[in-house]
């Protein structure tokens, strides 16, 4: 017996007998569960229509002691001629039979196949998806019906981030018992509902998107168009699963060959999506970045050289060979490649991995007409190759109009068209209202579709009756009807998806990064130091700074000598040394990674690598330099001061320097990944290190700092450093001349030492103290970083 709304029959008559698609070869998906209980139980036989009332359903999800997910069907009855696999329905398109297990109560388990089983997919493609691209001849038609988007209020985002807590604290089996419910009843709330109440009672939530469907085709290229405003990119976005906090969707489905998809894991191995801002590192040459997406983004088993061959053949393929040397470019930094080398280098990183499926957002933005040509003209080769393009564009040419095979009108969030261009021409004639000759076709839909200012409510008359004439329609019953029959399990995942996620259904838990762990580090590691040793102000500007800062301080207290005003400058060097060490590291790397930011979280989310990776890789290439500065300063300005002059005394000051000028350097990249961009960091720095400053040791004696601070001045490195360098210059001195008739002199470095309340013995712990601040910094600036990413992998 098959489950499944008693008003969307899932499986035609016309489409075979049970039994005969269940040993039908190449199966390999998602199932229905059939009713429970012993086979020839009394009262067994099927409904006649093959279908039973959702509403007296029972389910039950829990998760055994293996891990493994179940479904639990009471009180059915079972149909012993309904299948030969344990009376499991199988979906059109793909199934692979689900085992069933009976239980003493008469409860009838039905456990979740493994990846041994036979379940994984073909191909090099992993999953059940890689099965269907396999037997689809490495085409993908993509599917969506019924997709509802809405913008979501401050109660919703609460209850969503209260579920994420929830979720990352829950056992196992409770998780995905409280995810299969959820579910299991969605697809069941019928109009009028608690959801449509709810939706009805919250005037802050705008209805974006209103039961938009459509059905994208292996060897065509569909151009969605409209106007500002009409939700192309939250098509574009909801159909890929990028949509932002800030709105949520509601019911629909998204199908690939007709397996349904419920998250963007399965969809991001078959796909590709080139979004409208091209984010790089402008550092880099043309040939650099595509050999480091090659590195990361191409599967494991792919050998180095062949990861080669294929940037060769990308490079070719989309005319970069005249700039694959050249760099990208940062604007109004370094000259690099023009606005259309750049669009296509967008395309080059995308096609690496050779994806049956491409989405675009807005890609001729910017561009002039003849560059806009040149870029939908690569979009229109991919799709002649047999991919499937969907792309929005914004006021396309006569010219670029005239390569689209089919476009997408949307409306006010609604479907207006979707057919081919002839056809849409067509359809609006019929309407009253032709396109005149000699004028671009897109700009007279766009126009037509718009909300003018001045006419808001005649406007959205008139679209209304477009969409609605549209939908009623031949051409728009047969597409809802495409829509709606490309898929057989509703809302992503129907009875059967558990959890929250089908490839945990499907047994297919997989990380979503192609590389491995140490690949994705040699490849990230090596972009960071190209970066930095290609960037001309990390390394020219800085060692400059450094000598001339230096030279200026040796100059200035050039020659000190041991006597009661030379106590007061040597004191006043050192900590010059450490303010020196710490504003200059601290500006320099304030904003590395909210600079970088944009670019890092699209490559993070499109699986490209981890962000432990990220914030080692990009650390730990900039380590050299951050030894190498301070070593320089130190040796530049010791001797010309006159500091200690044994060489062990010498040693010693070159670590300390070089530790705070690393703890300074911590704390910068933890106001970098801390702030959201580059001037709230500048804004924050200064303000936060002023009181580090004050409890240095300097302006303020430590044993005078209140009570009340005394935690502050425990975070201070100035603190450490300054007590690190002063003893290690006035211990073991035992004369200092004075020329003053009083007693007030300070005769050895051990009074020093005193009158600042400072004490040998607390070298050891200083060292450190500043070797705790510099892992503290750091590891405060990680889990910033991370906390970034949580909740939108």
């Amino acid at each position: 017996m098959t489950i499944c709304d008693e008003k969307e029959p899932l499986l035609s008559s016309s489409r075979g007998s049970s039994n005969e698609q269940g040993s039908a070869a190449g199966f390999n998906g998602i199932g229905y569960v059939g009713s429970s209980g012993a086979s020839g139980s009394p009262g067994g036989s099927s409904p006649p229509d093959d279908s039973i009332n959702l509403d007296s359903l029972s389910p039950f999800a829990v998760g055994d002691a293996t891990g493994n997910l179940l479904v639990l069907q009471q009180n059915g009855r079972h149909n012993s001629n309904s299948t030969g696999s344990g009376g499991v329905r199988p979906c059109y398109g793909s199934l692979r039979p689900l085992s069933p297990t009976s239980l003493a109560n008469g409860t009838h388990l039905w456990q979740l196949p493994k990846k041994e089983d036979g379940g994984g997919g073909g191909g090099g493609q992993p999953g059940p998806y890689g099965g269907l691209l396999k037997d689809s001849g490495g085409r993908i038609t993509y599917t969506w019906w019924g997709v509802d988007v809405f913008s979501a209020d401050e109660e919703a985002s609460a209850r969503r981030r209260r579920r994420q807590r929830l979720s990352s604290t829950a056992s196992a089996a409770g998780a995905a018992a409280s995810a299969a419910w959820r579910r299991i009843t969605r697809p069941f709330w019928r109009r009028g509902g608690r959801e449509e109440r709810a939706l009805a009672g919250s005037p802050r939530r705008k209805h974006i998107l209103k039961h938009v469907s459509g059905v994208a085709y292996p060897g065509e290229f569909l151009a969605i168009l409209g106007s500002s405003g009409a939700g192309k990119t939250t098509l574009l976005n909801a159909l890929t699963f990028r949509t932002t906090p800030a709105v949520v969707i509601e019911g629909g489905l998204r199908a690939l060959n007709g397996a349904p998809l419920a998250s963007s894991h399965a969809l991001a191995s078959l796909s590709a999506y080139v979004q409208q801002d091209d984010l790089f590192i402008g550092t880099l040459t043309v040939r650099e970045h595509l050999v480091f997406q090659a590195l990361v983004r191409m599967d494991k088993g792919i050998p180095y050289k062949h990861r080669m061959q294929r940037v060769e053949e990308v490079i070719s393929e989309l005319a970069l060979t005249k700039c694959q040397d050249t760099l990208i470019g940062v604007p109004g930094r370094i000259k690099g490649i023009s606005g259309g080398e750049m669009k296509r280098l967008s395309f080059a990183s995308e096609v690496l991995t050779d994806p049956p499926l491409m989405f675009c957002d807005e890609p001729t933005s910017g561009l002039d007409s003849f560059m806009a040509y040149n870029v939908v003209s690569v979009l229109k080769g991919m799709a002649r190759k047999g991919k499937t393009v969907v792309c929005t564009i914004h006021q396309p040419s006569s010219e670029v109009f005239a390569l689209f095979d089919k476009v997408l009108l949307m409306a006010e969030g609604r479907v207006a068209f979707q057919g081919t261009t002839r056809d849409a021409c067509t359809f609006f004639q019929e309407l009253g209202a032709p396109c005149p000759s000699n004028y671009n076709p897109a700009d007279f839909f766009v126009q037509l579709l718009a909300v003018v200012p001045s006419r808001e409510d005649s406007c959205r008359q008139a679209i209304d009756m477009i969409c609605d004439t549209f939908s009623a329609s031949e051409a728009g019953v047969s597409l809802e009807k495409e829509a709606s029959a490309a898929a057989t399990i509703k809302d992503g995942g129907g009875l059967m998806v558990i959890g929250e996620d089908i490839d945990d259904f499907l047994g297919e838990k997989r990380s979503p990064y192609k590389a491995g762990w140490c690949a994705q580090f040699r490849a990230v590691f090596w972009r960071s130091w190209l970066s930095m040793i290609k960037e001309p102000i990390l390394m020219k500007v800085r060692v400059l700074q450094t000598l001339l800062v230096a030279l200026l301080l040796g100059f200035l207290f050039f020659g000190q000598e041991l006597s009661q005003e030379g106590v007061m400058n040597i004191n006043g060097a050192l900590f010059l040394f450490l303010t020196s060490m710490t504003f200059q590291n601290v500006f320099a790397v304030i904003n590395v990674f909210c600079s970088e930011l944009p670019v890092f979280m699209r490559e993070h989310l499109n699986g490209m690598y981890r962000t432990d990776i990220y914030f080692l890789c990009k650390t730990l290439a900039e380590v050299p330099i951050f030894i190498v500065i301070p070593m320089v300063f130190t040796c530049v300005s010791y001797y010309l001061i006159g500091l200690n002059p044994e060489p062990s005394r010498f040693m010693y000051a070159l670590l300390i320097v070089t530790l705070v000028a690393n703890v300074a350097t911590s704390f910068g990249y933890m106001i970098s990944c801390l702030s959201k961009n580059v001037p709230m960091a500048l804004s924050i720095g200064p303000p936060v290190i002023i009181p580090f400053l004050l409890f240095g040791g300097f302006f303020l004696n430590i044993a005078s700092v209140p009570v009340y601070f005394k935690w502050l001045s425990y975070l201070s490195w100035f603190k450490y450093g300054n007590e690190a360098l002063v003893i290690n210059q006035w211990e073991g001195i035992d004369s200092i001349s004075c020329e003053r008739d009083n007693n007030t002199c300070m005769h050895t470095g051990h009074i020093v030492l005193e009158t600042l309340s400072f004490k040998e013995a607390d070298f050891d712990l200083d060292i450190i103290s500043l070797c705790c601040l510099l892992v503290l910094f750091r590891t405060i600036a990680f889990f910033a970083l991370l906390l970034r990413t949580i909740g939108k992998d």
